[in-house]
């Protein structure tokens, strides 16, 4: 799912600063293809739940598994793709530019879910959705900004501060409760189960991404940090290869059990608030939130809860715009 790659990106964005670590403005030309690029990704990812869902289901009226069904691959394929768009857009552009347009995907997602898998959103669902999407982007542009991280030392030294280390600790106690004890008994009934699950990796996709393109640029120099940057390059793709593989099974049991543009929209605002939280824990960029900023993460995330609200309590309500057109009939 977009986040994940917005994280990844930034280490790379970090590094092509000058060398005295003052940033250096992207070119029209590079704004405009990587804005291109993450409209087209958010659009892709936007369809690969879809595509997904309605290989779930045709492989189900097959009785047969979803992993021989083409259109789940195809969903699987345009989630791989979609990825890799996002971290080419973030290579280009500076990431306040690019992480906003992720939001997109959850209206496309909504409508082909309408037309594909025959899904009904009324139209609290969508104004639910559009909320969402619209807290998101306010949440977005008011949390800190990442500072640059240039380095593999800079990166350890902040992967190793206690504040850090104890929310990963707490993170992986809750997705040992959730995995285990709760996903077992309530996952099937409430989707947040598999969202919070899927959310909560996110925090170690942010460390990870970023660590791995930092590490590389020293394994294959000739120098006493090498073997160390090796070490700690593989030990970071172990941790994002089997966050990936689990965010990947629970996206599709929760596919399997739950409407593809409820789960599309909660699962967008979910995973963009966590990575932001790891991404501002890991920085220590709290302090530097002035007032404003912080007005404005708490608009955000009051218009996503009420988003949320309106997507997941009344979406089994039969209401439509029409209704607003019917007279009111008083009768004696």
């Amino acid at each position: 799912p977009p986040p994940a790659a917005a994280a990844g990106g930034g280490a790379w964005a970090a590094r092509a600063a000058g060398e005295d670590g003052a940033a250096q403005s992207p070119g029209p030309a590079a704004v405009s293809l990587g804005l291109s690029v993450a409209v087209v990704s958010s659009l892709v990812n936007g369809s690969t739940f879809v595509l997904q869902k309605k290989g779930i289901v045709r492989a189900r009226g097959r009785g047969t598994s979803y992993l021989t069904d083409i259109v789940w691959w195809s969903g699987t394929i345009a989630m791989a793709l979609g990825q890799i768009g996002n971290f080419l857009a973030y290579t280009a552009v500076p990431t306040v530019l690019v992480t906003p347009l992720g939001a997109l995907g959850v209206p496309f997602g909504s409508i082909l879910a309408s037309y594909l898998l025959k899904e009904k959103l009324n139209i609290l669902g969508k104004l639910g959705c559009l909320l969402s999407c619209a807290g998101s982007v306010v949440l977005i542009i008011h949390s800190p900004k990442s500072e640059s991280v240039t380095t593999q030392a800079e990166l350890e030294e902040k992967l190793t501060n206690p504040v850090f280390v104890g929310y990963l600790c707490i993170v992986l106690l809750m997705l040992l409760l959730l995995i285990f004890w709760i996903a077992p008994a309530h996952g099937p009934t409430n989707i947040m189960v598999y969202i919070s699950i899927c959310s909560l990796l996110g925090s170690f996709t942010v460390p990870s991404t970023k660590g791995i393109g930092l590490a590389a640029q020293d394994i294959f120099h000739n120098n006493p940090s090498s073997q160390r940057a090796l070490y700690l390059c593989l030990v970071l793709l172990a941790v994002l290869g089997c966050s990936i593989i689990i965010q990947f099974k629970y996206i599709n049991k929760a596919l399997e059990c739950f409407d593809s543009s409820v789960f599309g929209a909660i699962y967008y605002v979910v995973f963009t608030t966590l990575v932001l939280l790891a991404s501002a824990i890991l920085f220590r960029e709290w302090s530097n939130v002035g007032v404003v900023d912080f007005l404005g993460m708490a608009c955000g995330f009051i218009t996503v809860s009420i988003g949320i609200v309106l997507i997941q309590v009344f979406k089994e309500f039969n209401f439509n715009i029409g209704d607003l057109n019917k007279p009111n009939v008083k009768t004696d």
